[in-house]
């Protein structure tokens, strides 16, 4: 009896050492740090030329990626998936993921596409093969994945994350955290440099189309604009003439947000205007056609809408040089080099070339059944595609995603 009752105890201790050997490894197996490459199997897509129009209707904020690749973001994934005109989302290119870490943000240049994470890792894929290209620890970012549904917030906006050209011609990443900015080499990811900061008192601006990373720095008084060049880090300050009691600081004229921009306009606390400059080797220079808050810079042209006219002028000089006054009511989306898109009331999307304003492309953005109800959220330009996110009107920032986005596919890629 007692013999037998030994033996029932041992089996059961086995028993529950097994059960938690096993538990553990299941643990382990789905908790444990984990990094999942998925690359591309199929040849580098063709670059296409797109005629003018819709191309289709995504559930995800795409960046569009050598002409080539649409490039998404997730909170634990990067990926991208072919052709660039594809009509609806398909089957991923190449993915990359990371656990237990989140995406903060993704940028894209030429075929390196790098994503930071919020322990601070910045991770470059090949675009071409979806591949690591190098991974390296940067600054950690204040939060991790912080996007609504679409994603749009990791790559049109990335927090703290800006993409530069050095004066030498050298592509450079600049990683701005709470505590830490550095500058990385983008072809191999090589610290440049690094200087620990107080991100509480900081507000980043973007990089200049010349070398230098801004930021709107307000630790002391007076406050004013540092200009970081991203190859050394090393910093000169700027402060406006006249600078209105809290100002602050928008960036004008980016290839896209934030990156490479060639002017900014200082602003006070009312959405008012305020004074343009533009950006150069030295100091900013003033841009009085820069000055109102809905003017735009877009190869070097000042481009505005207002009181039923579109008008472009030389930003340096601001001599007007071409008036429009037949497109109605509209407003500026976005613009890029050699485009300024222009939405009417009706979200008919108008294309006119900053230079002349000549109409480069005319249509309804409509998608399907969709129709034409709905309200603008985020817009995306790039290598001549378009993308905006729709949400459903009366707009309802504070809604869930459901009742904040327009359908299940709101952002609409066009062609322009």
């Amino acid at each position: 009896m007692g013999s037998t009752m030994g033996r029932r105890r041992i089996m059961a201790a086995v028993s529950a050492a097994v059960l938690v050997a096993v538990t553990a490894v299941v643990a382990y197996r789905v908790l444990a740090p984990a990094e999942v490459s998925t690359t591309a199997r199929a040849d580098y897509p063709v670059a296409v030329s797109r005629e003018a129009g819709v191309v289709g209707r995504l559930p995800v904020a795409p960046l569009v990626v050598d002409g080539r690749l649409r490039v998404y973001a997730a909170a634990r994934q990067v990926y991208a998936d072919a052709p660039v005109d594809g009509r609806h989302r398909s089957t991923p290119y190449w993915s990359y993921r990371r656990w237990p870490a989140q995406v903060s943000g993704v940028v894209a240049d030429r075929t390196t596409v790098v994503s930071h994470w919020s322990d601070g890792v910045l991770v470059a894929l090949d675009a071409r093969t979806g591949r690591v290209a190098w991974r390296v620890d940067g600054p950690a970012p204040a939060e991790g994945w912080t996007a609504r549904r679409t994603g749009a917030g990791a790559v049109w906006d990335p927090p703290g994350l800006f993409l530069a050209q050095a004066v030498d011609g050298q592509p450079v990443l600049v990683v701005s955290g709470p505590r830490r900015v550095a500058g990385f080499g983008l072809a191999d990811g090589r610290q440049l440099w690094s200087t620990e900061v107080d991100g509480g008192c900081r507000t980043d601006v973007g990089t200049t189309g010349y070398g230098q990373f801004a930021v709107l720095d307000q630790c002391a008084e007076p406050a004013a604009v540092e200009f970081h060049e991203v190859s050394s880090g090393a910093v000169t300050r700027w402060q406006p003439p006249d600078g209105p009691a809290g100002w602050g600081v928008t960036p004008l004229g980016c290839v896209t947000d934030r990156v490479r921009c060639g002017g900014l306009r200082v602003t006070g606390p009312a959405d008012d205007g305020g004074t343009g400059w533009l950006l150069g080797a030295g100091d900013p220079t003033p841009a009085p056609a820069l000055d109102p808050a809905d003017a735009e810079l877009v190869d070097g042209w000042a481009i505005r809408a207002a009181d039923g006219a579109v008008t472009g002028r030389d930003a340096a000089t601001g001599k007007e040089r071409w008036r429009r006054t037949d497109l109605g009511a509209v407003r500026i989306v976005a613009v890029q080099s050699g485009r300024v898109h222009l939405l009417t009331e009706t979200n008919e999307l108008i294309t006119l070339d900053p230079r002349t304003g000549a109409e480069r492309s005319r249509f309804p953005v409509a998608v399907g059944a969709d129709g034409l109800g709905w309200a603008l959220g985020s817009a995306y330009a790039g290598d001549g595609y378009l993308a905006l996110e729709r949400l459903r009107e009366p707009v309802a920032r504070d809604a869930d995603d459901q009742r904040y986005f327009f359908t299940a596919e709101p952002v609409v890629l066009v062609a322009t």
